[in-house]
């Protein structure tokens, strides 16, 4: 591949990258966790209107749908996230190809092959970016697009040259930045959705001959010159030969940001220990990035809670479930006190280890100057810590109720059964 561009590299590496039984399994496993999001989104207030806006727009065609899906999938902070490239790719991916292979009517093994296809591409540019790239940028926007149009390729069974033109136009759309965080406004959701519509209509555009630049990544005016200082060009294609990086997401237990999981699973399980009573102060290590998108003392909306160390930890430490009313207004009233005596700090060995693995300790300072401390190398959920098929179902299931759905499980078996080649079921 000496010579050629790092999409066409690219592509040529998800192309020929064998497929197994097992990948198919975890591809609908993880496609399930996007759609339970999707649909569980519905009952909430930037759902509502997204789903107001199609109904009044007349959403049919699949790059509108995909960013419909995309965006609803993104709202709970329940969806995926692979850890190396700091990707959603779930809330991009999945709504793409699931609005194309609706719409085509295109059966399990073929959708499963495009989820696989375009979680590799979003997250194998993600782990190029760079760490600079995250502080303004936020990853799941700006790499989701080149996932959305590899799996859009992929159902499209489009030739290598056309790939690669939809890799360029989707790098040319690509966007998002963090300050919706000041104001807890609900960009975020929108650039979910934008990602998956983005890579959709570059690769149906490819189909019919629009080019795009074959070097949009590493080109002198390309996508790491203008966004990523301290690129990694060669991640793009590093260990070809590794599982499907699809294998390699990890999958939320809690509906928080993924920063804050370490320190929550540590926190349950200093909460198990009996002595929340006798706790002066609570003190979380982690690294840089979780402090950067994850401290807020004082939280005032369920979404600023969700992106709060110090609420999380403290509703880890207290409540028995840490659930969507752990960050409602009267369990952040009900923490008040206990999060206030939460401290956060940058430590190693979490520092240097981020963003392979994402790790914290929690640690209580009691009464009397005794201390306890429980480290999370990895969070529950990880590929390390995986939750079992039985809790990964009744998540899916929790959030399907959640979204209004009356008979979850037989979605639930619908989704799953695409690992048999069925049919797509009906959302909605």
């Amino acid at each position: 591949m000496s010579g050629s561009t790092l999409t066409r590299q690219l592509a040529e590496l998800i192309t020929t990258k064998p497929i197994t039984a097992t990948d198919l399994r975890q591809a609908a496993l993880l496609t399930l966790d996007a759609v339970a999001n999707a649909l569980a989104a519905r009952t909430t207030e930037p759902g509502a209107i997204l789903l107001r806006w199609a109904g009044e727009t007349a959403v049919t065609d699949a790059a509108r749908r995909a960013f419909l899906l995309g965006s609803l999938t993104h709202i709970l902070e329940t969806d995926d996230l692979h850890r190396a490239s700091v990707v959603h790719p779930g809330c991009v991916v999945v709504p793409a190809a699931w609005a194309l292979a609706a719409k085509e009517g295109i059966c399990g093994h073929r959708m499963l092959k495009a989820v696989l296809w375009g979680f590799e591409a979003a997250t194998r540019v993600g782990m190029a970016v760079g760490p600079i790239h995250y502080r303004l940028w936020h990853n799941t926007a700006t790499c989701g697009p080149y996932g959305s149009a590899m799996a859009t390729a992929a159902l499209l069974e489009l030739e290598l040259p056309a790939i690669v033109h939809a890799l360029g136009n989707a790098g040319a759309q690509s966007f998002g930045l963090w300050q919706f965080l000041e104001t807890g406004a609900m960009t975020k959701h929108l650039h979910a959705g934008r990602a998956a519509e983005a890579g959709l209509l570059a690769a149906e555009l490819a189909r019919f001959g629009f080019t795009g630049p074959p070097a949009m990544l590493e080109g002198a005016k390309g996508w790491f010159a203008a966004t990523c200082p301290d690129a990694d060009p060669a991640a793009v294609t590093r260990d070809p030969d590794a599982p499907w990086q699809l294998l390699l997401t990890s999958i939320k237990p809690w509906p928080s940001c993924r920063h804050t999981h370490p320190a929550i699973d540590a926190a349950c399980a200093l909460r198990e220990s009996g002595m929340i009573d006798a706790v002066e102060q609570v003190e979380v290590e982690t690294y840089p990035a979780a402090l950067e998108v994850c401290n807020r003392p004082l939280p005032q909306s369920d979404y600023e809670a969700k992106f709060s160390l110090q609420h999380c930890v403290a509703a880890a430490l207290a409540r028995d479930t840490v659930d969507f009313a752990a960050f409602a207004e009267a369990a952040r009233a009900e923490l008040a006190g206990l999060r206030a005596r939460v401290k956060l700090r940058v430590a190693e060995p979490y520092a240097s280890a981020y963003p392979k693995a994402w790790g914290s300790a929690v640690t209580l300072q009691l009464h009397g100057g005794a201390r306890v401390t429980v480290q999370r190398t990895h969070a529950k959920g990880d590929p390390e810590s995986p939750l079992t098929l039985l809790e990964l179902i009744a998540k899916a299931r929790m959030l399907m109720i959640h979204g209004g759905i009356h008979e979850p499980d037989r979605l639930i078996d619908a989704v799953l059964a695409l690992s048999d080649d069925a049919l797509l079921p009906n959302l909605f």
